[in-house]
């Protein structure tokens, strides 16, 4: 369910990055140009603390993100957003939004060989905190971020392999 990101995929994950709900959702906001999409796709390909995963085949869905890999405590960060104009056109959108997160967890704690999985979700965002805590995670801290200039509160979350679900 998940493979590497390619070259071929860089347009079709920018065009989901760009979705409004999506960008809403996000740390960033603005809309990504391809130059900007270019230079981050330049600093992650190739760095072994990095992943980039699509989701999904025919056609692809979403993109997991894995950061932080390699460090002595076998811990990472992740992220992910989905194709919503796709899903939502065809139906799909539940079942998309839980089989990304079982994928990126089965990978993190299979492929990856992870012990803790650390994230972050803006607290207004109550459907991905949901999400996440039906899969086990825990919230473990609350913090404001600047993001354009106004102050969100953002929600620190974690799950350890042993109380993944």
């Amino acid at each position: 369910m998940l493979r590497a990101a390619e070259e071929r995929d860089l347009e079709t994950v920018r065009r989901w990055r760009n979705h409004p709900l999506v960008r809403e959702a996000s740390f960033t906001t603005h809309e990504i140009l391809p130059a900007e999409h270019a230079r981050w796709w330049a600093g992650v390909r190739d760095d072994p603390t990095r992943r980039v995963l699509i989701y999904g085949d025919d056609p692809p869905r979403g993109v997991v993100t894995f950061s932080g890999l390699g460090g002595f405590d076998r811990s990472a960060s992740w992220g992910f957003y989905l194709d919503l104009a796709g899903l939502e056109q065809d139906g799909g959108l539940l079942r998309a939004w839980v089989g990304i997160e079982r994928a990126a967890l089965g990978h993190a704690f299979g492929v990856l060989g992870l012990l803790i999985l650390h994230g972050e979700v803006l607290a207004a965002n109550a459907a991905v905190r949901e999400l996440h805590r039906r899969f086990g995670f825990t919230e473990t801290s609350v913090y404001h971020r600047e993001i354009d200039g106004v102050s969100r509160e953002v929600v620190a979350i974690r799950l350890d392999r042993e109380d993944a679900r």
